[in-house]
């Protein structure tokens, strides 16, 4: 018996989900897959991410390789033009012809551009694809001024990614508010107001007329002119200008293929389907946002999965029904937390009573829709605060029955609160992954199959390996499971300390213990291994501050540590000077550039506005730091779990936008926190506007200039996964925004697990951002003081290691390469993969234009 031929045209990412459920299923088909982009399968959920640093390989979902071993056919770069129903087969724009047995519409959705007069000229872009993004960076380098049109989630997002462009970010809606669709007035009217003070600003309620091009003398390339004005005195005349437009204002379902073979549509567009996910042919299905049910389009991906699932179900004998699915979302829009449960705005539910509180100093904004008899959730929005959002959707999802009284869900600190949903009140239906469609009995099952730990059951289960807005409920379900069976969840830092790291600091801090063997021989067993030991170390630094290589801390420190410089792969080590906020001298710069000459160095401007010096021998590390110690320099610290780099913009010194000197904060900070041992690296960014050259908001602490004073973030970083920082305080004057910095730092010193980021230790905090404030601002835990005092202490007592090292000839002779001589190995020969390039002369350039004309 033949395979049935199964084709899938559109590889988003539902038609992705498609492919792989059907290609890992025990159904014998024969799988292809027709792709209208030039590249596989790409995360649209963190497109934005793109204007962050990823690039489209970062993105990707899937390869063509990965196909290939799944055994499915995949083809790209070539839309299909039509498909004949008679014959079973489609047709591309190429002119290549493939037949199916089943056909699988995925083709998605594309962006909704309105009939403004002028439109279509060129600075007009979308925001929907990674091509369109690399337009849209391409025209952001020769703006100053960009306007996205559309204030619902994929417009603030590309606003955001104007700011990071370093444009002036303009926002203009038709609707009175945004996220008009999940949110409602009082949610809308606070992002506006947030997304306003981060500076983004905001245009609602513009009816757009017309777009002018301007003449080449005019400042800026647009004029978008609005409805005009009326007003007492008559009617002004409304407009703005701008270099750029990007059109963000919706989507609209691309169901032409389907309209021109006459499958039934909906009313409102989009290819009709039942709940099988069948067309008005038996023989092709539909599925994500090309689809409408019940006249409803599904703009969210997980609802995609589950219409992907259904459809696949039906090639085989177990099968299953598309009837809907919860378009719940949370989300965070230019660092703003936004939460939308159910029906959040009232649509479906008119009579519902609601329970709103608003905290206007906090900028918090909240709201409940529940039932007439006071016992279900219909829906809710959460704006500035999500803390409450997974609690909400579970009463919402299982229909759990409201606590006496429904406000203490959204209310801090009301008498008679009812605390958050906990593991054990969870119903095994409950879903937990929403991508994925995990639910809390799917992880029981896992557990209960031999899972024995959060990896192993999202190895398992693939929950929270979609957007990962699940990973804080999924660990919580997981050690409440384990924990019921009497299995052990072991928080212990390793098998030799029966502690966390937490608890070993305190141990430290409060026996002023000066010694591994001290704190091993009190409290702990065996010799130490490579995970207590480094801890350990980083905590004695981080309390006494002596120096790394001191007997006996040196033999703790990992290769790094001990090298006071980081080992690379073809086993030399890199040379890194502090820069403090990247500002240098022409002499420090000459001395740079003799050292990597003098060493054979490779050398690297980096983006924490440093300049990096590849390729020393570990015997010479000594003399290259000698002679930058004796031209001023310090160590920078990059081998260390310490304060790397404090980035900034030039400020108010010479940009004309900066309202603050930007520079000589950074410089400050730089200053007062080198030598900080912490339990991760640490990096900083000061930028003297709102227009963030600096990157402030990607930084584990992040200041931003206001013409009030600074406006304090924290817990944001980069890498493999991004947050953005959090907003902790604004308008602080130095002496105040040193001060918080110095609890914050000290804070998590103190609290975070070993090898945890700022970020992770802001995501598994118990009550979040808020208590952090309450910590550092309020002093709730009557700590500050000793916060202040211990960051004082590692102030005072700093010492260049590198310098300490290069005057100390025990510590030099740490580096000799033979014991009882200072010669070195010739012997050893270091090749290098990428030499420093070298400008070609002109007579070498014309000698190559000769070789290739000939």
């Amino acid at each position: 018996m033949s395979k049935t031929k199964v084709l899938v045209v559109g590889n988003g990412m539902v038609g992705h989900h498609y492919v792989e459920t059907l290609a890992n299923s025990d159904i014998d088909a024969d799988i292809t897959v027709l792709g209208g982009e030039p590249r596989p399968a790409y995360d649209r959920v963190h497109l934005s991410e793109f204007f962050d640093g990823k690039k489209p390989e970062d993105l990707a979902m899937t390869t063509r390789e990965h196909y290939e071993e799944l055994g499915v056919h995949a083809h790209f770069g070539d839309f299909v033009s039509q498909i004949k129903r008679t014959e079973k087969t489609v047709i591309t724009e190429g002119g290549r012809e493939f037949a199916y047995d089943k056909l699988v519409l995925a083709t998605g959705s594309y962006p909704f551009v309105p009939p403004i007069p002028g439109h279509d000229q060129e600075g007009c872009l979308v925001y929907r694809t990674i091509d369109d993004l690399g337009e849209i960076e391409a025209w952001g380098k020769k703006s100053k001024k960009g306007v996205v049109v559309g204030g619902g989630l994929l417009g603030l997002e590309c606003a955001n990614a104007l700011r990071n462009l370093g444009l002036e970010a303009h926002v203009v809606e038709f609707a009175p508010g945004l996220m008009n669709v999940q949110l409602d007035p009082g949610g809308s009217n606070m992002l506006k107001r947030k997304i306003s003070e981060l500076g983004v600003n905001v245009h609602t309620s513009k009816a757009t007329q017309k777009i002018e091009l301007l003449g080449d003398d005019e400042p800026h390339r647009f004029r978008m002119h609005f409805a005009d004005i009326k007003t007492r005195d008559g009617v002004e005349k409304d407009f703005l200008d701008t270099d750029m437009i990007v059109f963000s204002a919706g989507i609209r379902p691309y169901d032409q293929l389907a309209k021109d073979c006459d499958l039934a549509l909906g009313p409102r567009g989009g290819i009709e389907i039942d709940y099988q996910c069948k067309t008005s042919d038996s023989d092709i299905y539909a599925i994500g946002e090309c689809a409408t049910l019940g006249g409803f389009i599904y703009g969210l991906v997980a609802p995609g999965y589950r219409m992907a699932e259904a459809a696949v179900s039906q090639l085989s004998e177990d099968r299953t029904n598309f009837t809907g699915a919860d378009m719940s979302t949370k989300l965070k829009l230019l660092g703003v937390d936004v939460g939308a449960v159910g029906d959040s705005i009232g649509r479906n539910n008119p009579d519902a009573l609601e329970y709103v509180f608003s905290d206007a100093k906090a900028e918090v904004y909240k709201r409940l829709l529940v039932s007439k008899d006071y016992k279900k959730l219909l829906g809710a929005v959460l704006v500035g605060d999500c803390s409450d959002y997974d609690t909400l959707l579970q009463y919402f999802l299982n229909e759990i029955e409201l606590p006496e009284n429904p406000e203490s869900l959204i209310v801090p600190s009301i008498e008679g609160g009812a605390p958050a949903l906990g593991p054990a009140s969870l119903p095994a239906t409950a879903t937990i992954c929403s991508c994925l469609n995990v639910s809390k009995g799917d992880i029981v099952t896992a557990i209960d199959g031999g899972c024995c730990s959060v990896a192993d059951v999202k190895g398992e289960t693939q929950a929270s390996t979609g957007c990962g807005g699940c990973a804080a409920l999924l660990k919580s379900v997981v050690d409440y499971e384990m924990a019921e069976r009497g299995m052990e969840v072991n928080t212990d830092i390793c098998e030799h300390f029966p502690y966390t790291r937490q608890e070993i600091f305190h141990i430290i801090q409060v026996e002023e213990i000066k010694s591994f063997a001290e704190l091993l021989e009190k409290h702990g067993s065996g010799l130490g291994c490579d995970i207590c030991k480094p801890a350990v170390a980083s905590i004695l630094a981080s309390l006494w501050n002596e120096h790394v290589t001191n007997e006996p801390l040196v033999g703790l420190q990992d290769t790094n540590d001990r090298a006071m410089a980081n080992m690379q792969k073809n086993g030399t080590y890199s040379v890194v000077p502090r820069v403090d906020g990247g500002e240098i001298t022409p002499e420090k710069l000459v001395v740079l550039g003799e050292v990597g000459k003098k060493y054979n160095l490779y050398t690297k401007i980096t983006g924490g506005q440093r300049i990096d010096l590849f390729g020393a021998r570990y015997e010479d590390l000594p003399e290259i730091w000698q002679q930058l110690t004796d031209a001023g320099f310090e160590t920078g610290h990059a081998y260390a779990k310490a304060l790397r780099t404090v980035k900034s913009c030039v400020g108010s010194t010479w940009c004309r936008y900066g309202v603050q000197d930007s520079v000589g904060m950074a410089i400050l900070i730089e200053n007062r926190y080198k030598g900080l041992r912490s339990p991760h690296k640490l990096k900083s960014a000061v930028s003297g506007c709102t227009r963030e050259c600096a990157e402030a908001q990607s930084k584990d602490f992040g200041i931003i200039a206001t013409e009030n004073g600074w406006n304090l973030y924290t817990c944001g970083n980069g890498g493999m996964k991004p947050r953005h920082a959090d907003l902790f305080a604004t308008d602080l004057d130095d002496e105040t925004l040193i001060k918080y910095i110095d609890r914050f730092l000290m804070f998590y010193v103190r609290t975070a697990d070993r090898l945890q980021r700022t970020s992770g230790w802001m995501d598994n905090m118990e009550g979040g951002l808020d208590y952090l404030k309450s910590v550092i601002i309020d002093d709730k835990l009557g700590i500050c003081d000793e916060l202040e005092a211990q960051m004082q202490n590692v102030v005072d007592t700093y010492q260049c290691e590198w310098k300490t090292a290069v005057e100390d000839e025990s510590k030099r002779k740490q580096f000799r390469h033979f014991v009882n001589s200072e010669s070195k190995d010739e012997a050893v020969k270091f090749v290098l993969e990428r030499e420093q390039i070298r400008p070609a002369t002109e007579e070498e350039l014309a000698d190559d234009i000769i070789a290739k004309v000939g």
